[in-house]
């Protein structure tokens, strides 16, 4: 085995039995506050609200939260971020922040920047290591760890901006990828710096009999699609016809199971699965234990969590926060709750909602799964309607009835007072029987809707079908093609309606 293998293994190894024995103590968080506290106490937003007198405090988490409010990015943008982009320095972190990564969002959503500093870079860059301890667990091949990682990610060379860089956070990553590491990463420097996602698609795909990969990272929906293209290309069973060595994939950013079915239909022999939960705003948890789908939070790395319920007495009906939400710390909230995330981070974000909403699935182990978005949410006529609902009954429904929908989303139409659905697929099916299944299905998952369903105050879900291949074209046009990106599976109304508009109905 080369020695760049051997090390990775050694380590991993090592680490998975050192952080075995290590709690998950709130006193960790309380040191990454006080430590992020100290490091930002004389910029002018740590002037502003007195990041001193926090940190003299006696409970400096009540006082953390008393004093600084929660923003969303729009509201942290116009208030501190826009400076920063400005080229100001000592803003919200201290110095001049030199990279900023294009949040993926969803489609027909504009791209936000979000700041990357050299301490957020080092997060990573740990826990990137840190995840393959999950791996010690899975009897992985001898031979895994001298193979090569491919990360189907943006374009690796972020564009300058005045004095400063933008691009995907995969790009900006890539550029600081360690010298020692480099030579098991994939793709190459000049695939990865083509910021056209087809032409790099073709890319990787004329290079992967090159490459000889153990494992793959990225969005499903990409990852998947590059492995089609590479089996219709050279005419071969399965992906492992290529690359026989592949057997773990690292899943982020969606809920995976309504790519399953696809996913092990273009693998020819078992690939493992760990789900890892990763944004533009920070590394955030990932996948310990194989027998778990919950991801560990890592709350040793520059981030301090809050959590805020995701309920009435917190939110409005269109997802937007309460002036009066109160937000709990990690060891104040329960299981089966949704919590919308708050983070504070090592790259200058205070107190900011960044729109996910998680459900913690085990307490003493800290372990959450992601159950949805603030704003992909119905609550037409008090439904209220949740994405981690929708995506159990999809999954449950293909289940069923032994269809694969990979691709799908849904809006509200006030006047009629349904909701409408589009179903994509690469073959046909009963539209019809599907809805009535997914339908059902809600009414068990959710009393509310079962509520307005049973006295019509919501009317029946119309449904419709089109092709898969129309979602990413459609992302294609809105210049949201690959990368981390994300089609919205509940649609605002401009989104439906240039949606309805692409596929002309």
């Amino acid at each position: 085995m080369p020695i760049i293998g051997k090390l990775l293994k050694k380590t991993t190894e090592f680490s998975a039995r050192r952080n075995a024995l290590k709690g998950l103590d709130f006193k960790d968080q309380i040191k990454v506050l006080s430590k992020i506290l100290k490091f930002a106490q004389e910029t002018k937003f740590g002037y502003h609200y007195d990041f001193q007198s926090i940190l003299d405090s006696e409970n400096i988490v009540e006082e953390f939260q008393r004093t600084i409010p929660i923003r969303d990015y729009d509201q942290f943008y116009q208030t501190w971020l826009h400076r920063c982009l400005d080229e100001e320095e000592d803003v919200i972190w201290p110095g001049k922040i030199k990279y900023f990564a294009l949040s993926s969002g969803t489609t027909g959503s504009p791209s936000k920047r979000i700041p990357v500093t050299k301490q957020m870079i080092r997060s990573f860059q740990r826990n990137t290591i840190k995840q393959f301890t999950a791996t010690a667990d899975l009897n992985l091949s001898d031979g895994f760890y001298q193979k090569s990682f491919l990360a189907v990610g943006g374009s690796s060379k972020p564009e300058k901006k005045g004095k400063h860089f933008e691009g995907d956070l995969s790009g900006i990553l890539k550029k600081h990828t360690s010298v020692v590491l480099l030579p098991l990463t994939k793709p190459d420097a000049e695939t990865a710096a083509i910021k056209d996602w087809n032409k790099k698609m073709d890319r990787m795909v004329e290079k992967a009999p090159e490459w000889d990969i153990s494992t793959i990272a990225g969005i499903p929906s990409w990852c998947i699609m590059l492995m089609e293209r590479i089996i219709e290309r050279y005419q071969v069973e399965s992906i492992h016809d290529i690359w026989p060595n592949l057997e773990l994939y690292l899943s982020g950013g969606v809920y995976m199971e309504p790519y399953l079915k696809r996913f092990e239909k273009v693998c020819g022999k078992k690939v493992h699965i760990l789900n890892t939960y990763l944004a533009s705003e920070g590394y955030f948890a990932y996948q310990k234990r194989a027998e778990s789908n919950g991801m560990q939070l890592l709350l040793k790395s520059g981030i301090f969590f809050e959590f805020v319920p995701f309920n009435r007495d917190n939110f409005d009906e269109y997802g937007n926060l309460k002036p009066e939400a109160k937000a709990l710390s990690v060891d104040e909230v329960t299981t089966k709750e949704d919590y919308a995330l708050v983070i504070s981070t090592n790259a200058g974000l205070w107190r900011y909602l960044v729109g996910d909403l998680v459900q913690f699935v085990d307490l003493e182990r800290r372990e959450i799964r992601i159950s949805g978005r603030i704003k992909q949410y119905l609550s037409l006529v008090g439904e209220h309607l949740s994405l981690d609902n929708i995506n159990m009954a999809i999954m449950k429904a293909g289940e069923k009835l032994n269809v694969a929908i990979p691709e799908f989303c849904l809006y509200a139409n006030t006047e009629e007072q349904r909701h409408y659905w589009c179903f994509g697929t690469d073959k046909s099916m009963d539209n019809e029987l599907v809805m009535k299944t997914v339908d059902a299905l809600l009414c068990e998952l959710n009393d509310d809707y079962a509520s307005v369903r049973k006295y019509d105050t919501l009317k029946t879900p119309a449904s419709y079908q089109t092709d898969v291949t129309n979602f990413y074209q459609f992302m294609e046009e809105k210049g949201k093609l690959g990368s981390q990106n994300k089609f919205p599976r509940v649609m605002n109304e401009h989104q439906s309606q240039e949606w309805r508009l692409f596929l002309g109905i």
